[in-house]
């Protein structure tokens, strides 16, 4: 696997060392100026590190000074088809251009956009989908196969590389989660560029988070990937909670709780889901490395759970409460997260 290159998505870096940053959407029309601007709000509250915008007209080019001025966080300018989309996307104040080389026209305009990025010190992410593919490749694969992707993705980078141009970020996305995952194998042993990450149309939040967890979660779990996005058909807020819960998995990003808890069982005589989703809702935006367990069970929980730092058991309408497996004192049910919340202040 090659050495990664390092690019800078405004004062984001991605790549070469950098830790893996979680990006997301806005899905407001464009045309609604407003619902953008406060989706894009949201978003930063949520914790996402990178926005991308769609620019589908020079109508939309105004949502790019009007976010830059709502949030500190860089925004990406999604562009398809029209060339000079990008170069006004770029004048406006866009940290970064998404381009899709094989859809803007000839040489010439890819040219223009290379030497507007080139001027304004703004990366080019390449970004190539399964449903998006040349003919030709198509052809020669006979469908979107991994190596169409990467055929793809590596000869628009030769097309920026041909004119200077090497400040790139790739992703070569489908909707297939195996031939996503060999794609990025494939491109990380090829190219020293960052590599996004994401399953495209990858469904709504049940199934999609079942996809990108596995997708994106078995290339980062192999060192391949800089930054991700976990597309999902709901608020794009849940795919920002959904890339850290992914990173957090594996023990990367910023430190943060990890929540273990029990999947219940005949003995639970507490609303220990309700109870386990409270204290989940609760410790976001929490920056201690601790582990935290919501167990079901008073007669095991505490030995179960031994190595956790602070963690509470059900009983019967009551709690207890236990630090490291030793047991702190009972607390009544309606109590119990509080109580446990108060401790967790206390760490």
């Amino acid at each position: 696997m090659k050495e990664r290159k390092q690019v800078l998505v405004g004062s984001v870096p991605v790549g070469k060392g950098a830790p893996v940053t979680v990006q997301s959407m806005l899905n407001v029309p464009s045309t609604d100026l407003d619902g953008s601007v406060q989706q894009a709000v949201a978003l930063e509250k949520a914790g996402c590190q990178i926005l991308r915008a769609a620019i589908p007209s020079f109508d939309a080019v105004a949502l790019i000074p009007a976010i830059r001025r709502a949030v500190a966080i860089p925004l990406v300018a999604d562009i398809h088809f029209d060339y000079r989309l990008a170069l006004a996307a770029a004048d406006a104040g866009a940290n970064a251009i998404r381009i899709n080389p094989g859809n803007i026209g000839g040489e010439d305009r890819v040219l223009a956009v290379v030497q507007k990025c080139r001027e304004k010190h703004l990366p080019i992410r390449i970004g190539v989908n399964s449903g998006s593919l040349e003919k030709e490749l198509l052809h020669k694969f006979g469908g979107p196969t991994p190596e169409a992707l990467v055929e793809s993705a590596l000869g628009h980078a030769a097309l920026l590389e041909k004119h200077g141009f090497t400040d790139i970020v790739i992703s070569m996305k489908s909707s297939d989660v195996d031939t996503t995952i060999r794609a990025y194998e494939l491109c990380a042993e090829k190219c020293p560029y960052p590599l996004h990450l994401g399953v495209t149309e990858a469904g709504t939040e049940r199934m999609g988070l079942v996809k990108s967890a596995i997708g994106i979660g078995s290339l980062l779990q192999r060192g391949i990937g800089d930054t991700i996005r976990v597309s999902l058909t709901a608020d794009p807020v849940r795919e920002i909670y959904a890339g850290y819960d992914i990173l957090k998995a594996l023990k990367l990003g910023k430190p943060s709780p990890t929540l273990i808890s029990c999947p219940t069982c005949g003995r639970t005589r507490i609303d220990l889901i309700h109870i386990a989703q409270e204290v989940e809702d609760r410790l976001r935006g929490c920056s201690k490395p601790i582990t935290v367990a919501v167990m079901g069970c008073a007669v095991n929980g505490p030995g179960e759970a031994r190595e956790a730092d602070i963690g509470i058991a059900g009983g019967n309408s009551v709690g207890l409460l236990f630090r490291k497996g030793e047991i702190i004192r009972k607390v009544p049910e309606t109590q119990l997260v509080d109580a446990l919340m108060e401790e967790i202040d206390k760490l």
